[in-house]
């Protein structure tokens, strides 16, 4: 480690020159992200069950779909792991631009594989792998993303900056339900098939943008003055476990939310109610548009009355949707399925994923906080991952009501992880920084 007695500050109150570029090339670069992740959710609920399983039994096809996209939320702690410790360890660009060219290619494989009907077993096997690569690439990049782009920013608008790449989370999943919406009209595999070979041409766009961006200037300074650790993984889970938890519990009432919804609760009702595919994909791909929005209002909220109240507020509000978003959806009455998933994807989804950025990431020092947020983050990830299997399996036992005991419980756990953790961006930290910005004009 290179360390000086004098270093050079690298990092200012009023953040870097290039504090919006590099969170705008980091949200595009995690709207690709989130579009190669998700397109994989949309075929698991309506084609991986009939294409990659046998079909004796639509509903054991549906929980091996449901499980094959799981594997790849398990791989996503992996993931998180050895991105966080090479971004903490060697900076946090290389991993962005490392992490775009895995999940890309991975992303197009797939939709150049065969069926079960054409080489039998070795087609869900095939899939299974390259969803393990697409769960480590994910898991790699979102730690990185959000870092550059809270390390780079002001210190008063930090909410608001790490909103911007948290923005690209609902702008990949409508650019992917969208293109399922289209593709819809395709005859045959194209129908599925479409979306994840059109992802190449967005991976390409991305890594073009993400390779021009500078360094954090936090990493830098740390960096520069010998405040890196030689082992990230291990000093995070050695000193920072607590955090780790902590951001896990957080986490937890978000992943639910969206995957029991966006995933889960589309399959439901494509299940019960065919004919209502395009309507409910149209309708998340239009919650998702408001999202988008909601996200970065969420983060800039953030940044003037702290993050405690706006996420206790969105912890509340899915435990308040648990059972309507089933009571007003079963009889699949159109305007009643737009509307749950407007407020399902697009309010109560989108307001905890734009206070997390600066949330997750204020648990944390500069030499472990790609590494601790990124483990936390991604456990939760994995957790996450199974709810549309779980929710499958409740409802197998206990009706629709059982779909909603997943919800509520995993909003509770969120509730308890807020009401336990403490404000990271108070009251007397916004006027402190109110006041250095003030001798700094």
């Amino acid at each position: 480690m290179t360390s000086t007695a004098h270093p050079t500050p690298r990092t200012s109150v009023r953040g870097s020159p290039d504090r919006l570029k590099t969170s705008i090339a980091a949200g595009i670069g995690t709207s690709v992200e989130n579009y190669d992740f998700i397109a994989y959710g949309t075929a698991s609920a309506l084609y991986f069950g009939a294409v990659f399983f046998p079909e004796s039994d639509r509903f054991i096809g549906t929980l091996l779909s449901f499980a094959t996209l799981a594997v790849g939320f398990l791989m996503r702690p992996l993931g998180g792991a050895v991105g966080g410790y090479f971004a903490d360890r060697f900076g946090r660009k290389p991993v962005l631009v490392a992490a775009m060219i895995v999940m890309g290619g991975a992303t197009f494989l797939i939709g150049l594989l065969p069926s079960y009907a054409t080489a039998g077993v070795i087609a869900p096997i095939l899939l299974v792998l390259i969803r393990m690569l697409q769960g480590l690439a994910f898991g790699a990049e979102w730690g990185g993303a959000i870092t550059m782009a809270y390390e780079h920013a002001p210190w008063n608008r930090r909410g608001m900056y790490a909103a911007i790449p948290q923005a690209g989370n609902p702008l990949g999943i409508a650019l992917a339900s969208g293109m399922f919406v289209l593709s819809s009209g395709l005859e045959g595999d194209w129908q599925w098939r479409l979306p994840f070979l059109l992802s190449a041409v967005l991976v390409v766009v991305a890594l073009i943008v993400r390779s021009r961006l500078s360094e954090s200037p936090e990493f830098e300074e740390a960096k520069a003055t010998g405040k890196t650790v030689k082992n990230p993984f291990l000093t995070a889970i050695r000193e920072d476990w607590k955090s780790i938890l902590r951001v896990v519990s957080l986490r937890i009432v978000e992943s639910f939310t969206y995957y029991s919804t966006a995933t889960y609760l589309l399959s439901y009702l494509t299940g019960r109610y065919p004919d209502i595919r395009p309507l409910a994909l149209g309708a998340i791909t239009a919650a998702s548009i408001l999202a988008i929005f909601v996200t970065f209002t969420a983060g800039a909220l953030s940044d003037k009355i702290g993050r405690k109240p706006l996420y206790i507020g969105g912890c509340l509000a899915a435990m308040a949707f648990a059972f309507p978003m089933y009571l007003l959806t079963n009889d699949a009455v159109p305007a009643l399925v737009v509307l749950t998933f407007v407020l399902g994807i697009g309010l109560i989804h989108a307001t905890l994923t734009g206070v997390q950025g600066s949330l997750l990431t204020e648990q944390f020092g500069t030499s472990t906080r790609t590494t601790g947020a990124s483990l936390g983050y991604q456990i939760a990830a994995s957790i996450g991952g199974f709810a549309p299997f779980i929710a499958a399996l409740m409802v197998g036992a206990f009706g629709w009501p059982g779909a909603s005991l997943v919800v509520l419980l995993a909003a509770t756990i969120g509730l308890v992880g807020i009401l336990t953790t403490r404000e990271t961006w108070s009251r007397a930290d916004r006027e402190r920084v109110a006041r250095q910005l003030a001798e700094t004009e």
